[in-house]
């Protein structure tokens, strides 16, 4: 028999060397992604948006390529406080909006030759108060009155439009605008502005050319008609029903009777107090205009300041 040398039986009976395993593997991202789409059984990559759901949590560190299942899988990408930043999450979202809701609430009622409009003077931004003698009553001429509640610096822009447009009148007309003519004129802007409205409730009170009572109620895009009375912002619905009972004598037997000024403004001052026993937004003062055609009179009623 012939001899096998030493050596060449040592090659033959020894075990091929295996790779090392910490030795560098470059993976291509094609590959990669070919990995996530066999392992989860999706045929398109995933898409990330800010909806969530069907987002596929992944994890890459250019070796090991895996799939997390839990909010925040463990990955060499994520950072101390477990945010991707929107690599492979949904983004996270920043939220803005244009509009602040400072409360307040406003009342108007007419008479048969007078109007009444109240509004608290209280200013609030969520559980804060930010003032408590702010005035949400603005005479346009001096049979016209504008009350608004809700967002601060929109009724102070409404405010200073309503201004310019009233003195442009004034200087083409060589008299101030009628309160119906005002009314129009309120919802027009109003209207305008209706793909970004104004974030003011209004009421408009005042007389018209023939001295007797007129309110006018809105919407925020300018959709107005002229009622008996009208309430906005936030004590709004406790004081619409106490209005439909002793102003416009909804469901009543009793005979119904004009009431003096006098006598409409200690219905307003009581309206005033209920309506801040339950809204915290209202409170502090309320001030009361009394419009005639001989000019408008004003009082200042204290309320509770908790």
């Amino acid at each position: 028999r012939r001899k096998i040398s030493s050596k060449k039986l040592q090659s033959r009976n020894q075990t091929p060397t295996s790779p090392n395993p910490h030795a560098t593997t470059m993976t291509s991202f094609l590959s990669a992604t070919a990995a996530v789409r066999s392992r989860n059984g999706e045929k398109c990559l995933p898409i990330h948006n800010s909806e969530g759901g069907a987002t596929i949590s992944v994890s890459f560190d250019g070796q090991n390529l895996a799939i997390g299942t839990g909010k925040y899988p463990t990955a060499s990408y994520h950072d101390d406080v477990g945010i991707d930043h929107g690599i492979t999450q949904a983004p996270w979202e920043r939220r803005f909006s244009p509009y602040e809701f400072n409360g307040g609430t406003t009342l108007a009622i007419s008479g048969k030759d007078y109007a009444v409009v109240a509004a608290d003077t209280r200013l609030s931004s969520g559980y804060e108060i930010l003032s408590r003698n702010i005035s949400k009553l603005h005479p346009l001429t001096e049979k016209c009155v504008l009350g608004s509640a809700g967002c601060k610096t929109d009724v102070d822009q409404l405010r200073s439009v309503l201004d310019i447009k009233m003195k442009v009148y004034a200087h083409n007309h060589r008299k101030p605008m009628a309160t119906p003519s005002v009314a129009q004129m309120l919802g027009n802007t109003l209207y305008y502005k209706r793909f970004f409205p104004y974030y003011a409730f209004n009421v408009l009170a005042g007389v018209d050319s023939e001295g007797k009572g007129a309110v006018y109620s809105y919407d925020a895009i300018g959709s107005f008609e002229r009622t008996p009375f009208s309430a906005s912002g936030s004590g709004q619905s406790f004081l619409i029903p106490l209005m439909d009972n002793v102003i416009s004598h909804k469901n009543r037997l009793d005979e119904k009777r004009d009431l003096e000024a006098e006598e409409v403004v200690e219905i307003v001052k009581d309206a005033f107090i209920t309506a801040g026993e339950r809204d915290i937004y209202t409170g502090d003062a309320v001030e009361i205009m009394i419009i005639r055609s001989d000019g408008i009179q004003k009082e200042l009623f204290q309320l509770k300041a908790d």
